[in-house]
């Protein structure tokens, strides 16, 4: 990738509804189309609807009949999007927000700057 491309930036984030606490993030995924970021959504409401609450399985199961395709289309549209599922007292939320992916600078064939040998790795214990 040398130059800028669109994508989408996916997060899953939990929070404990009763506590008001702080959403923790529980994973991110970077996604180049539309249909990749709603299916990494997807395939996470499959894998963890059999061990959900009634309800929120219930939950999990419209928006993967019928939520997943308005999802794609405000993905399509560029819009951010946000699918949540509240089990007990746990509330998981995946967001999909579009973005533009920087290329990184590529280090082969080009000399690193003299800074590069102030930063040694340090041995762990």
């Amino acid at each position: 990738m040398d130059k800028p491309q669109r994508g989408f930036w996916c997060e899953c984030w939990t929070e404990d509804v009763t506590e008001g606490t702080q959403p923790a993030l529980r994973g991110s995924f970077d996604a180049y189309s539309a249909p990749q970021a709603s299916r990494w959504v997807a395939v996470a409401l499959r894998t963890i609807s059999p061990a959900l609450d009634p309800d929120a399985s219930d939950e999990a199961w419209e928006w993967l009949y019928e939520g997943r395709i308005e999802t794609r289309r405000a993905l399509l549209r560029e819009e951010p999007c946000t699918v949540s599922v509240t089990h007990a007292y746990t509330r998981i939320t995946w967001t999909i927000r579009p973005v533009l992916f920087l290329p990184l600078a590529h280090r082969q064939s080009v000399e690193l700057p003299a800074c590069v040998d102030d930063y040694k790795p340090h041995a762990t214990d």
